[in-house]
Parts: C-alpha cells; structure tokens; sequence
C-alpha cells in the first residue's frame, strides 16, 4: 500500500468525521425522544387494534428501513410486511387489504412512489401512519397519524444522504414494536418461536428440543447393583446415569466424579443407593436452553449434562452440554 498523499486525510481528521458524525446523530436522537407527543401512543393504539397486517413502505433509504421495521414487529408478535411502493402500483396493491394498517416513510414526505399507495389507503379507509419531517406535506396531510420526526441536517451536509433522519426513522419503528411488546407482554419463549436459527435460536430453544430421549437416556434403578449402573452408564456414553424410584421419578445421579470420589475395591457390589448424589441437578422440559447452560456451569461442582424432568419430577430426557455446543450456545 502506497504513503499518504499529502492531500489525503490524515486518520486523526477520519477519526474526528466518525465522532462527528455519531455525535451528531445522537443529538438527533435525544431531538427525536424530546418531541414525541400523542401521536406516539395513538399509534401503537391503531397498530394494536389492527386485525390484519402493519403493512411498511418506502423507498430508498427510506424502504431499507422500512424493511427492518416490519421484520422487527413480526419477530416481536405483530403481523407486518414490506411491501414496496413501486410494486404496489404494478398489482401489489392487492396484498393490502382493509384489516390491514400502513406505515408510509419518506422524509420529505412527497415521495412521487407512495402517491398510489396514499391513494388505495384513503380509498379504502385503510389506517395510514406517516412517518415523515414535514407535517404539511402530502403524506402529512393524508395520513392520521404522523409521526414527525425533527428536521435536523443529515451528517453529511453536503450531499444530503440520508443519515441523521433515517437513524430517527428506525429509533422510532424500534420504539414502536417495544411499546407493542410491553403492551402484549410478549415473552422470550415467545420471542423464540420466530429466531429458531442460529445462536439466538439457541438460547431461545426450549431443553425439550434439544434433550435426548427414550432408550438414549441412561437410568438405573433405585435398588439396582453398580455393576449394572456402569454398564448402562458405559453404553450411553453421557459419563452419568439416572437413578429413579419405581414411578419413574429422579432420585439421584452418579456421575463420572462420582465414581473416583467413592472408588473401592467392592464399588460394584455396592447398590446405587450408595454411590448417587442427592438430589439431582435437573430441569423442567420448559427451561431455556441458556438456562440450563446457566444451571450446568455456575456453583462450585460444573455438569455436563441435565437431567430433564415433567412436573412430577419423572425423568423425561437428558441434555448434554455438547448438544448446547451443536445447536451454537456454548
């Protein structure tokens, strides 16, 4: 890589851009916070009572973030979609339907794009939300509910990209789908039904949908000799067995530690009423996964595994720590 030019800038003055920048919408932010006024609350009332679809638009920018709003409010239990407003006059438009709400997003609130959405809106008493810095505007005019958010310059002065406004834009549309979740009580159970991949799937995951189950989970017998115990505890390959009572509800656990602490030269002979820790450490089948990785890894004695159990505390399954590692937790 060649030296700098003496005309290019220099990484202090770069470094001075970024906090400029950052600085400047974050006075944007605390503008946007300082002027909400009732339209706010009106909006989460009508997307509340909205028995259809929010439906978000806009274009541009504005679309991009149009696009994040509607999938934050459907992975937070509120039925949304993008639907792009130059599709909607190519036959889009029928995706729309009466149950539904709109949300409209242009800054300066004359995108010619949305002109053929306003109008379907308003033609058929469709619930429109326009999000937009200038109230006398075509979309602040139509819309019933505007949601204005503060004229301030965009970072880059010059040619006017979309910076500082469409940060406001999407601080408002995160806003509005935490209003709505507080108002549902929307859970992180529920939450997990709509991140079922990767790491968040994961911690989202129930130990039921990961927990080995049937003939895979090793159990013994309270009454039972060691010298089945270790056989069976050999064969499952989890480094412990379950001991439960004749209803089938955990009494204990012997796990690999367990053996070395109480080795000795009759320990198969012995009953495993002898050798098991008690109680067991073990889960509901509805706990988190991040819960039960939370329950594996903290006080003095680590486990790798769980032992799963219904609310009768009959054995149920087993979690291991290394079906946590596959799924991307730990």
């Amino acid at each position: 890589m060649s030296d700098l030019a003496e005309n290019d800038p220099r990484p202090d003055d770069e470094l001075d851009c970024f906090k400029r920048v950052i600085q400047l919408e974050a006075k944007a932010l605390e503008a946007l916070a300082n002027s909400l006024d009732s339209s706010a609350t009106a909006a989460v009332e009508l997307i509340w009572k909205t028995r259809g679809r929010v439906i978000c638009a806009g274009v541009g920018k504005s679309g991009h973030v149009a696009t994040k709003i509607a999938a934050t409010l459907a992975s937070t239990g509120t039925a949304a979609q993008f639907v792009h407003p130059s599709e909607a006059s190519h036959g889009d438009l029928g995706m729309i339907t009466q149950q539904d709400s709109v949300i409209a997003l242009s800054k300066s609130g004359e995108t010619r794009e949305l002109s053929d959405l306003l109008a379907y809106c308003k033609r058929f008493g469709i619930p429109l939300l326009g999000l937009t810095a200038r109230r006398e505007s075509t979309l602040g005019k139509l819309a019933d509910i505007v949601l204005l958010i503060p004229e301030i310059e965009e970072a880059c002065g010059e040619t006017r990209a979309p910076t500082t406004s469409t940060t406001m834009m999407m601080a408002y549309g995160d806003a509005l789908a935490v209003a709505l979740i507080e108002r549902r009580g929307f859970t992180a159970q529920a939450f997990s039904r709509y991140h079922p991949g990767g790491s968040l799937g994961a911690a989202l995951a129930k130990v039921e949908d990961l927990m080995h189950v049937g003939h895979a989970i090793p159990l013994a017998q309270v009454g039972d000799p060691m010298s089945e115990a270790l056989i069976e505890m050999s064969s499952k390959g989890f480094g412990c067995v379950g001991v439960v009572d004749q209803i089938g509800q955990l009494a204990g656990v012997i796990t690999d530690g367990d053996l070395r602490r109480k080795m000795s030269g009759d320990l198969t002979s012995q009953l495993v009423d002898n050798v098991m820790t008690t109680p067991a450490r073990s889960v509901s089948t509805g706990t988190l996964a991040a819960e039960a990785l939370r329950i594996m890894t903290s006080g003095k004695t680590k486990v790798t595994s769980l032992f799963v159990c219904d609310g009768k505390q009959r054995t149920m399954g087993l979690l291991h720590i290394h079906d946590l590692l596959r799924a991307g937790l730990a």
